[in-house]
């Protein structure tokens, strides 16, 4: 259960088709996974090209799961008419991003009315067994009456 309480009852469905506009995830095969007020995850299956010089997912793909994961986890305490952006991060990689797939969960800290706080957490996992890769804390803005742009195409 959490502890926050959307003002969009429709947030889920809000998030869902904001994160398809997103070209960057889709670019990197990034999926979303549990929306809850407040929290999101963001999964992403490992592939080669995702990786750097030594087989681990490059700290980019980390990074950027992380802050989409925040991000929409802010989001779902917004309102309708609103959209999301980033307006700082802080990411601490804390071991190798070693895996068959990353999952980013972002958790809202203080929601507020244009500033939230969100902390987010990289697991890397390997044969069943999840092990955290990178910790971080971000700032986001909510942008008031500036919905999302429609998807191109």
């Amino acid at each position: 259960m959490s502890a926050f309480q959307p003002v969009d009852a429709d947030f889920e469905r809000r998030v869902r088709e904001s994160f398809v506009r997103q070209g960057a995830m889709r670019l990197i095969g990034a999926q979303l996974g549990r929306v809850e007020p407040g929290r999101v995850d963001i999964e992403l299956p490992f592939r080669d090209d995702l990786s750097q010089q030594h087989g681990y997912f490059h700290a980019g793909m980390t990074s950027t799961i992380a802050d989409s994961a925040g991000g929409y986890a802010a989001y779902t305490l917004f309102p309708a008419d609103s959209s999301v952006l980033t307006v700082e991060f802080k990411i601490n990689l804390v071991a190798p991003a070693q895996g068959e797939r990353l999952i980013a969960t972002g958790r809202v800290k203080k929601s507020g009315r244009t500033l939230t706080v969100c902390e987010f957490e990289v697991v890397a996992v390997q044969g069943g067994r999840g092990k955290t890769c990178a910790l971080g804390l971000q700032t986001l803005m909510c942008m008031q009456g500036r919905p999302d742009l429609p998807r191109p195409g």
